[in-house]
């Protein structure tokens, strides 16, 4: 039961009002003017103040300094779009004209309730998160995270190269991200390269630049990534797809702390700390001699394992209780809350795709949604399907066989040898990767 407090100077309305709400499970105050509301009534018990625009004494915008956060709503017999943004202005969560019928005002009055209960939960959420999660932006309970959260918090302030390990969409970036921040860099620039994304004839020239004439369309000089990230940290996603010889000039950064451009013999010196990440086994690329032991015993000097949200169910809830306010925040929505029954199907899935497919089907889902509240069949979320039959094959479109391809084979495949199979560059592939929703998996 919502305590609502009633401010209007006719006495009929007052009555009318009141009898309205309670009839709708709500207990009511009410007063004559502001001054009446502050003597009889405590402000801070009460969940919603609704006042009339012109009261005796003083207008019912002043009740708003006074209730300590209460939202206020505003009526007024005198709609105009001056007073309506003066009213906001002041701080009233909402405006309604006089006359309004009873349903227009019991649909306006649980809505500001709604709004009004989620963000007390949420910034209880946060005064949690904030609290328990020593990461910021790092949502995570359960021993595997923790283990993180204390490993960031360890190697952060040291310039210890880093290796981050995990599953497609675990969050991999978003640690790296951390490290940077707690560190004595942050004030430097974080450069994030994906490796997989920058096919193999162009990656030396990103990571180390190249002079003028180095290569065919080398038309002026240019500074590599690493150089941009002198000072600060690198950040080189998808480090398992590097090339050998890009790997080489990479070593050469880890012992020398220097870099030589395409096209040129003189050596640079850059001061760069390195952090490296994949979903692949590197001990695998080692014995495979797909990656230096050199360059892999340099990288990891910690090491970082981050779990698959399918071990982490304590986390699930408030994990996704975060997602859905960013999701609203970012979609300009109302804030949200889940059905049980959303809440329950994003406990028992799965989530093959991890985080990153969570995050995708919450912002989906607030795009979709006509209510406040994200129901199980707005979240969509069904079980990955089996390999097609011919005539299913016969049919499927061309993104449908990009998909299948790359999922039937990319366990088995580098992202170089998938690419090549389908005709097209890692750049390529790793768009349409981000385009179709493919995320890679171990």
């Amino acid at each position: 039961m919502s305590r609502i407090l009633v401010l209007d100077d006719e006495a009929v309305i007052r009555a009318a009002l009141q009898r309205l709400l309670v009839r709708h499970g709500h207990d009511v105050a009410v007063a004559g003017s502001v001054a009446e509301a502050e003597a009889d009534c405590d402000l801070a018990t009460f969940d919603l103040v609704i006042a009339d625009l012109r009261l005796p004494g003083a207008p019912g915008t002043e009740i708003i300094g006074k209730c300590n956060g209460t939202p206020v709503l505003i009526m007024t017999s005198y709609a105009s779009v001056k007073s309506a943004v003066e009213s906001m202005r002041m701080g009233a969560v909402d405006y309604i004209a006089k006359p309004f019928d009873h349903d227009e005002m019991i649909m306006v009055t649980d809505r500001i309730l709604k709004e009004s209960r989620l963000q007390r939960q949420n910034a209880a959420l946060r005064s949690v998160v904030q609290r328990e999660y020593p990461v910021t932006g790092m949502i995570g309970n359960c021993a595997p995270m923790r283990e993180v959260f204390d490993r960031i918090q360890k190697v952060a302030p040291t310039d210890a190269n880093v290796i981050i390990l995990g599953a497609s969409g675990t969050g991999k970036e978003l640690v790296a991200r951390a490290i940077h921040e707690a560190s004595g860099r942050s004030d430097a620039p974080i450069i994030a390269v994906n490796c997989g994304a920058i096919p193999d004839e162009l990656i030396e020239s990103e990571l180390f630049g190249h002079e003028r004439g180095a290569f065919t369309g080398a038309v002026g000089t240019r500074e590599g990534l690493v150089e941009a990230a002198d000072g600060g940290t690198l950040f080189l996603d998808e480090i398992a797809e590097l090339p050998l010889t890009a790997q080489t000039g990479l070593l050469r950064v880890l012992q020398d702390g220097e870099i030589r451009r395409v096209g040129s013999t003189a050596t640079r010196k850059v001061d760069v700390r390195v952090l490296a990440a994949t979903h692949r086994n590197l001990d695998q690329r080692v014995a495979a001699h797909r990656f230096r032991e050199d360059l892999f015993f340099r990288l990891r000097v910690m090491e970082i394992q981050l779990p698959p949200l399918r071990e982490r169910a304590e986390d699930i809830e408030a994990l996704a209780d975060y997602l859905l306010e960013r999701a609203c925040e970012q979609s300009n929505r109302p804030l949200m809350d889940f059905s049980p029954g959303a809440l329950a199907l994003i406990k028992s899935h799965a989530w093959p795709g991890n985080v990153r497919e969570l995050e995708n089907a919450i912002e989906r889902a607030v795009i979709l949604s006509d209510q406040s509240v994200i129901s199980a069949d707005i979240l969509a979320i069904s079980p990955r399907t089996g390999t097609p039959t011919r005539d299913t094959a016969e049919r499927e479109s061309l993104d449908d066989y990009f998909r299948r391809f790359v999922l039937d084979n990319e366990n088995e495949l580098t992202e170089t040898e998938v690419a090549r199979r389908l005709g097209i560059s890692r750049k390529t592939l790793w768009e349409r990767r981000q385009r179709l929703g493919i995320p890679r998996r171990r």
